[in-house]
């Protein structure tokens, strides 16, 4: 019996995890804001250390530590409130460093931390300036966190997902405030990224992508789910950024 704690398992991703480390016998200690086991903002650290204070008193060690608490935000960069763009940067970003921070004084000898990033941690889009700068953050955070336990067997790695049937969407926070400068653009090319719902991957199907990745032996530093995004991703690498991004405003950024 493995344990292991889940941030944002209360729906989506995390929820589907839980559900099937339970099933098989684990111990899954859920923290997220709505949680079975532990209600409490990753943001605030001080509520999260009173969290782990708790888990100390129930397990030993810590075997897995899933990172998955987040949201989308979009929206024109320029037109976004500053409250929703801390909000943003306060859970995806410092909600995983804080409970990382807390998590690994717990951790097994053989622990791993896995880091639920994005697709959009690869790509550019527009009006999603926030969310995708906040999961390359993840990215990046992991990459440099598993250097830094590099002499530990403590394994780290990304989990770069792509679109999948979840309640993501629905309750991503959408603004669509314009002005002269973008007019319609902010709600078309919304639309069309919220639209392809029935194109996304299963749920189930998803997690057991996850469930392979997380049970390997030996972690890679990131994994690219969805056989579009591994093409587009090492595609990208042999051509000059601004063509790049032409491909991809071309693709993504929608006005009449």
């Amino acid at each position: 019996m493995k344990n292991i704690v889940i941030t944002g398992a209360s729906s989506g991703i995390g929820l589907a995890l839980k559900e099937y480390y339970t099933k098989c016998g684990d111990k899954v200690i859920d923290i997220s804001r709505n949680g079975s086991d532990f209600q409490c903002d990753v943001s605030d650290r001080y509520s999260l250390s009173k969290v782990f204070d708790q888990i100390k008193s129930q397990i030993d060690k810590i075997d897995i530590l899933v990172c998955c608490a987040g949201f989308g935000l979009s929206g024109a960069i320029e037109l976004i409130s500053e409250e929703k763009i801390r909000s943003e940067y306060d859970v995806n970003v410092l909600g995983t460093i804080f409970t990382i921070q807390l998590a690994l004084p717990l951790m097994r000898e053989n622990g791993k931390i896995i880091n639920i990033s994005s697709a959009c941690a690869l790509f550019p889009l527009p009006f999603r300036a926030f969310y995708c700068s906040s999961k390359s953050a993840v990215s990046m955070l992991s990459d440099c966190l598993r250097m830094e336990l590099s002499q530990t067997k403590i394994q780290v790695t990304a989990i770069c997902p792509c679109d999948i049937q979840t309640p993501f969407t629905k309750n991503r926070i959408k603004n669509f405030d314009t002005n002269e400068r973008y007019g319609n653009a902010i709600t078309l090319s919304t639309q069309k990224i919220d639209n392809s719902q029935d194109k996304r991957m299963p749920l189930d199907k998803a997690i057991k992508i996850m469930v392979k990745i997380i049970n390997k032996k030996k972690l890679k530093p990131q994994y690219v789910m969805g056989t579009r995004n591994k093409i587009l991703y090492q595609v990208q690498k042999y051509f000059p950024k601004s063509v790049v991004l032409k491909v991809l405003t071309k693709i993504f950024y929608k006005a009449k």
